[in-house]
């Protein structure tokens, strides 16, 4: 289902303002995640009301952190079916989900939060747990390096 892109630029905006890059074809997702090296933030934003209330201010709250991944990246499910299906596909062992939020190291899923993780949990609890894994895997990368 596409959405009146007049609708969800407002939501889309919520995260580029604070520095994710939009992935809007499955050649950009390759080109963003595919083998590369560090950290990836990768966000599943939707126009679901779990996103608006939950998801992105807790992506907001995180990003306030010291540490963080690499880069930041997101795709918008209902409007980028391409992009969102190919990020998705670096979510191995996951079945599709809007929204969510999945962290790569060197191009591999070491953390993923899914809608059952935000949905009616706080944003605070969120973002607690996001900073969590950037503490344990953006760290641990750019000690290795």
């Amino acid at each position: 289902m596409m959405y009146d892109e007049r609708f969800v630029s407002p939501m889309r905006e919520e995260l580029t303002r604070l520095g994710l890059e939009e992935l809007r074809s499955a050649d950009a997702v390759d080109e963003a995640l595919k083998d590369g090296p560090g950290t990836r933030l990768v966000v599943v934003n939707s126009v679901c009301g779990c996103a608006a209330r939950n998801l992105r201010p807790a992506i907001a709250s995180a990003l306030a952190h010291a540490v963080k991944p690499d880069r930041l990246f997101t795709v918008f499910a209902g409007n980028d079916a391409d992009a969102t299906r190919q990020a998705r596909g670096y979510f191995t062992g996951y079945a599709p989900s809007s929204p969510s939020i999945g962290l790569l190291r060197d191009g591999k899923l070491v953390y993923m939060v899914e809608r059952w993780q935000i949905e009616g949990r706080s944003v605070e609890s969120i973002a607690s747990d996001l900073t969590k894994a950037f503490d344990t895997h953006c760290i641990a990368a750019s000690n290795a390096t």
